[in-house]
């Protein structure tokens, strides 16, 4: 499969009329749960802010059918985000502090605590339906896992889980990080996982609410080693197709997502 990188601050696809002109004679289509899904890369970290505000959108739409399952690959700008129950105590550092070292804050509606995002840590946010048989939370929760511990041991990391815990662990800290919601089966937010960001970000909080926990990557794992952030993406998107049954169409010069999921990428970011 030809994984094409998309720069969000050039055009995403095709332009609107150029795709309406594709899509001549062909019927609007609503889609069902079972159609493989899309997936959309961004070689430039991607403002929070912006990231969620997209969610949102493709989340509405995904609900409403216009658009099939998608799945965004992505680096963010260094932020913490908390859970929707995670105490404002967890993060470490004063809003002044936050801001000298130009980390955003965002309280989020996602499960789980706190953590940090910064580049070099790839972020998947999957926008799926889930099917009658799979939409169980904790099941899902549980296949984010596991594409986690599969793309680690891509790279010869044994990771592991933990009971009563969320993520993928190592025995020198927590690799990947889960956090989620479900609204009318549609999924949002996702997974983070540590390719090569600089650790020192955690510092600012208690990741996970958790206290003397440490945080690895790859890179701190594997040295020299440490595999790029490209061949990171393609093991998680593969796995990602295994794992939740949706082989991923990757939108590019050569595949053109449709039309409406296009217009929904071009308005949400900047």
């Amino acid at each position: 499969m030809n994984y094409k990188a998309i720069n969000y601050h050039e055009q995403f696809f095709l332009s609107a009329s150029k795709m309406r002109q594709e899509l001549t004679g062909r019927s609007r289509t609503l889609f069902n749960a079972r159609m493989s899904a899309w997936a959309i890369t961004f070689t430039r970290p991607v403002p929070y802010d912006e990231a969620l505000r997209l969610q949102k959108a493709l989340l509405s739409a995904r609900i409403a059918g216009r658009i099939p399952d998608t799945v965004l690959f992505l680096e963010h700008p260094s932020v913490i985000t908390l859970g929707v129950r995670a105490p404002d105590e967890h993060v470490l550092l004063k809003p002044a502090e936050l801001a000298k070292r130009k980390i955003a804050l965002y309280r989020t509606s996602r499960g789980g605590d706190a953590t940090w995002h910064g580049p070099g840590q790839l972020v998947m946010y999957p926008i799926i339906r889930l099917h009658a048989q799979e939409a169980e939370v904790h099941e899902y929760l549980r296949n984010l896992e596991e594409i986690a511990l599969r793309t680690a041991a891509d790279f010869g990391v044994k990771a592991f889980r933990r009971l009563g815990l969320t993520g993928a662990w190592t025995c020198s800290g927590k690799l990947a990080f889960i956090g989620i919601r479900l609204k009318r089966a549609v999924t949002f937010h996702g997974l983070s996982f540590n390719v090569r960001p600089d650790l020192a970000g955690f510092a600012a909080i208690r990741p996970c609410g958790l206290s003397g926990e440490r945080v690895t990557s790859l890179k701190e794992l594997l040295g020299a080693e440490c595999p790029t952030m490209t061949q990171v993406r393609r093991s998680m998107a593969r796995h990602f197709g295994e794992v939740c049954r949706r082989p991923l169409q990757f939108a590019g010069a050569r595949q053109h997502p449709p039309e409406e999921l296009e217009r929904l990428v071009n308005r949400n970011l900047r």
